[in-house]
């Protein structure tokens, strides 16, 4: 019981008049895309949640602050704090612009510091196993095109579920992915993910349905979904023996840091993840500096430990 209508909670105060308006505007005006607006839902239903029956146009800063201590006392971190900060923030800047609410009590509030933790990427080794699958029917042709794209351009999983045949400049050997915020990049394809969609796309056009758009389809000849890319990467990770969890956003990973650890070019890497801001992209400066570091230690002979 107790477990079902924590799972209802959110549906719930999405029911909230003010709440309600709010996620209209965000599809309608803003466009975001709905798993977006779902992060919006739940998290603003936590601020619902929190604040009960108080008004939230009487809610002040020291309230918000308390509703975030409480949330980081249930486990939460601060990632996630900032987010639905994030969030609350967008909600009142909303009530003051169409409902006249006179201040926002999340200005100036702060999530708690966390860890910083370092995205897991592949060894060069791993991600050449992974690329080589062998591609004898035609879903291994599609996984094939699929891992070879992810690792070859750093695209999000979003922006590969969302890319549809024409998004392929096969003679400049590039591709157009619409990113985060809707916007569009241009960003290059190697020859090997070249050579393996040249490869998928013939197969597609037979399996794909007449109206269909999706570069990346099913056996039944529908879009290919998130959680379908999810789980057949999986597979072929546990199938190709690689220990660690390999996840889309993995081979994300693995392109910035191999290509950072070769190029040293931060701002080509910046514009070719598709970050608005160069500081998301440094946290693959660490990685590279834990790669020269493990290196360092294996092979100085003044690094070594004595045994």
């Amino acid at each position: 019981m107790g477990a079902n209508s924590d799972a209802q909670e959110p549906a719930k105060r999405a029911a909230h008049p003010l709440l309600r308006g709010y996620l209209e505007h965000l599809a309608n005006e803003r466009r975001l895309s709905r798993h977006t607006i779902v992060n919006y839902t739940r998290d603003i239903a936590a601020l619902l949640s929190l604040a009960g029956g108080a008004q939230l146009q009487r809610l002040d800063t020291h309230q918000v602050r308390r509703y975030v201590a409480q949330l980081h006392a249930r486990g939460l971190d601060g990632r996630t704090l900032a987010r639905m900060l994030s969030a609350w923030r967008g909600f009142f800047n909303y009530l003051a612009r169409d409902h006249g609410y006179s201040h926002n009590p999340c200005v100036g509030i702060r999530a708690p510091r966390t860890a910083k933790r370092l995205p897991h990427a592949l060894s060069a080794d791993e991600a050449g196993r992974l690329m080589g699958i062998v591609a004898a029917d035609p879903l291994a042709l599609r996984d094939k095109a699929i891992l070879e794209l992810l690792y070859s351009s750093g695209l999000r999983l979003s922006e590969l579920t969302g890319l549809e045949p024409d998004d392929v400049n096969v003679r400049d050997a590039t591709v157009r992915v619409t990113g985060k915020g809707a916007k569009t990049r241009v960003v290059p394809v190697g020859r090997f993910a070249l050579a393996a969609l040249q490869a998928w796309v013939p197969v597609r056009n037979e399996i794909a349905r007449p109206d269909e758009k999706a570069l990346f389809v099913g056996r039944d000849g529908t879009a290919l979904g998130a959680r379908a890319v999810q789980i057949r990467l999986k597979q072929w990770a546990l199938k190709l023996g690689l220990a660690d969890k390999v996840h889309p956003h993995t081979l994300r990973h693995s392109f910035a840091s191999h290509l950072l650890q070769s190029s040293g070019d931060l701002r080509a890497v910046q514009e070719m993840l598709g970050h608005a801001s160069i500081s998301t992209t440094q946290v693959y400066t660490h990685l590279d500096f834990q790669h020269l570091a493990k290196a360092y230690d294996a092979a100085h002979p003044r690094a070594k430990k004595k045994s």
